[in-house]
């Protein structure tokens, strides 16, 4: 039987026991409770309630405008359909880059004021005192290495990162520094594929690729994107699994022409 079917919570020591059983980790992010129900109960191991509510929900186009109070109420609402998966909540851009004491004080509020699990953040070398801190204090810590979406205008662009040896190198440092400041998992986001498996077979922490290849520990993709809700962002990395924008734009149009043809509500549907 697999490790995260013997569980009855998914927790960061089952995601340890998986990687070192050689299981596979399924991490889907969520945003709102009845999709975190319906994920959850569909037996995820994790779900990321992602900065990236920022773009899907809220419909910016970067990830930095999100606050730390939205982010809680959007994981305040995970919680509630979650009962089963490990529930992650991302650290929100300016809630972390300041300082080590801000940074526990947002994760504390975190985890307080939503029952959430763990939290991450993005960053590597730049942000082990804030990881060490947080973890002191007894809150679990994902990192994200690769590209780091709060960075994006410092890149200026979304394309793979760590290609060149100068970053690569500095991806192979930073992945030992925030295992030794105490994270449990590194997610691995957009990097060349064989990097990715250096890595994480230098690691006894598990990684969660995006865009990273097949040699990563674990998946991580974007509710809204994997299942066809968003259809602006077509990835090169992507699967897409439904095509829920189209189905949902027939079921309204047959609706509205129910209303219109007077055949909605019918005998049956009134009282």
């Amino acid at each position: 039987m697999s490790i995260n079917k013997e569980v009855k919570r998914v927790t960061t020591h089952t995601l340890a026991k998986m990687k070192e059983a050689g299981e596979k980790i399924g991490m889907l992010t969520a945003y709102d409770f009845s999709f975190a129900r319906i994920i959850d109960s569909a037996g995820i191991d994790v779900i990321l309630v992602g900065d990236s509510a920022s773009n899907v929900m809220a419909g910016h186009e970067t990830t930095l405008p999100i606050t730390l109070d939205q982010m809680i109420y959007h994981a305040q609402s995970v919680i509630r359909g979650a009962k089963r998966c490990l529930v992650v909540v991302d650290l929100p851009f300016g809630a972390y880059q300041s300082n080590s004491e801000i940074a526990l004080a947002s994760a504390i509020r975190i985890m307080k004021e939503t029952g959430a699990h763990a939290v991450k953040l993005e960053g590597g070398e730049e942000v082990v005192e804030s990881v060490r801190k947080i973890v002191s204090a007894g809150i679990p810590v994902m990192g994200h290495l690769g590209l780091t979406p709060q960075s994006i205008y410092k890149f200026g662009t979304y394309a793979v990162r760590a290609k060149e040896d100068a970053e690569a190198n500095k991806l192979r440092k930073d992945v030992q520094l925030l295992q030794e400041a105490g994270c449990f998992s590194i997610v691995l986001e957009k990097i060349p594929a064989l990097l990715a498996k250096e890595v994480t077979e230098s690691l006894y922490i598990p990684t969660i690729g995006i865009g990273a290849g097949k040699y990563c520990d674990g998946q991580v993709l974007v509710m809204h994107d994997m299942l066809g809700i968003n259809t602006e962002f077509k990835p090169k990395f992507l699967r897409q699994y439904l095509n829920i924008f189209e189905q949902a734009t027939t079921a309204v149009q047959h609706y509205i022409s129910d209303v219109r043809a007077g055949n909605f509500p019918n005998e049956q549907e009134q009282y």
